[in-house]
This record gives C-alpha cells, structure tokens and sequence, in this order.
C-alpha cells in the first residue's frame, strides 16, 4: 500500500513523500515438542542442526519446542525479517506467532535460542519496521553534502497481518537544511506510531570538510584567547612588582635619610 503526504520545504516547492511499505506473509514453520533441558543438551541439539524454542503467549501455556536451524534461517530471511507472521506447526496443532526474542552466540552469531510469542490475528501488536531510503539525491550531492539518516527503524503499532515488512522514504528532494520528519511520514492503513512526530528520519548536512574547518577555526580561536587572558595578566603582575619594587626603594630611602638624622 502506498502512503503519501505533502510537504513543503523552505517555502518553495511542494513534494510527495511516498512511505510504501510491503506487507508480510504467513510462513509455515514445523517444530518438534519437548526437549531435554539443559546446556550440554542445548549444545547437543545445535550440533544435530536444530534450535530449542519456546512457545509462549497469553492464555498459552509455554512450550518447549525445537525448528530446524535451516528452516528458521529461511522462515526469517524473508523481506519481513523478523516481523514475519509464522504458522508455527506442534505436534498437530498450530500456533500462529512471530519470533520475538533472538538469542545468538556471541563469536559466531548463529541463532542459539528463540522464542515464539502467539499473536491474535485481530489484536494489535506492537513491532520494529526498518526504514529504507529510496531515491537519488541530486541536489545534495552536488552541493557536496551528505544525507544524515538519523533513524532507522520506526516502531508501530498494527495487526499481525498489516505490520509493514519495511518502509521505503523518498530522499530525492533532500537538499543541504532539509529534514525528513517522522510526521511528513503517511503510514499504510491499520498502522500507527506513537514515537514523537518531530523524530527526524533524515537530514540533509553541509560538507563535512567545510564542518571539520569551522571546528578547527573554532578550536583555534579558543585557543588564542585561552593564551591571551595569561599573558594581559602577566603585564599586569609584572607591573605591580615593579612598582612595589619602586615603593620598596623608596621606603628605604627614607629610612636612610632617618638614620642619618
């Protein structure tokens, strides 16, 4: 579905920023029931090629399940990512839920746990949808600037069925002072956000050469005056020696002139 709204930077021209999303698909998952619990029986299992899970979800009693890695490999490596909706099949029954908390290993990545949770097909949930930019970005670059994306992710709320796989932003209007704001934004039907409307999504920035020469001439200028403020002291130290150097003479003076009276 395609979600369009118009904005207007700087005053000038009006642009259509098109937020398209693709919608995720029902992926059909086997897993075994029952596993022996345990580290060495974890790493037994893994080793055989398969994954322990747990099924979980409210009015659900958990169940300790294990996938075939290949297969959940697959099942998750689809354009929904882990915002797939799967039809994970139990020992004849099936569960329909998505995969919500990932463990890996830490060195290799490999998946070495998940969890299923089971959603309701007419009740909201709420997930990440990664942000896609889209789009060439004419202007900007012959300005020699760069496209900042600030944010990469943005969480929703919506239906199993209507989570987005992800959301492509149109970038090829940004120019050098133009934001890209979480409100400027049409979302597909069924979906919201509750993050802050004034969430920039991208950013179009100045040169950084041109960014790096006006810190390192502020650098510069700080320095300078951290150098100056010592030295206009020092004028002012050395003068007030020499004129206690000048009253001490003086006062010695005078007393000479005592002790010869």
């Amino acid at each position: 579905m395609l979600g369009v709204r118009q904005v207007r930077p700087f005053g000038a021209i009006w642009h259509v920023i098109p937020a398209r999303s693709t919608f995720v698909a029902e992926f059909i998952l086997s897993a075994e029931p029952g596993r022996p619990i345990g580290s060495r029986s974890a790493r037994r299992l893994r080793a055989e090629g398969r994954i322990p899970a747990v099924v979980y979800g409210e009015g659900v009693d958990p169940v300790p399940v294990t996938v075939q890695a290949r297969d959940l490999r697959a099942a998750l490596s689809t354009d929904a990512g882990l915002n797939a909706v799967l039809s994970l099949r139990v020992d004849g029954k099936r569960y329909l839920t998505m995969a919500r908390e990932l463990q890996r290993n830490p060195v290799r990545g490999t998946v070495i746990h998940v969890d299923f949770q089971v959603v309701d097909p007419e009740r909201e949930i709420s997930a990440e949808v990664p942000i896609s930019l889209v789009g060439e970005t004419v202007e900007l670059h012959r300005a020699e600037g760069v496209l900042d994306q600030q944010l990469f992710g943005l969480p929703v709320r919506a239906r199993p069925a209507d989570v987005p796989a992800h959301l492509e932003v149109d970038v090829s209007w940004v120019v050098i002072g133009s934001v890209i704001r979480v409100s400027e934004i049409a979302l597909p039907e069924g979906v919201t956000s509750d993050l802050d409307p004034e969430s920039i999504i991208v950013a179009g920035q100045p040169p950084r050469v041109q960014e790096e020469a006006a810190e390192a001439e502020a650098a510069e200028a700080e320095a300078a005056e951290g150098e100056a403020a010592p030295a206009e002291g020092g004028v002012r130290e050395s003068e007030a020696v020499q004129a206690g150097g000048a009253g001490g003479a003086g006062g010695a003076g005078g007393t000479g002139g005592t002790e010869e009276a």
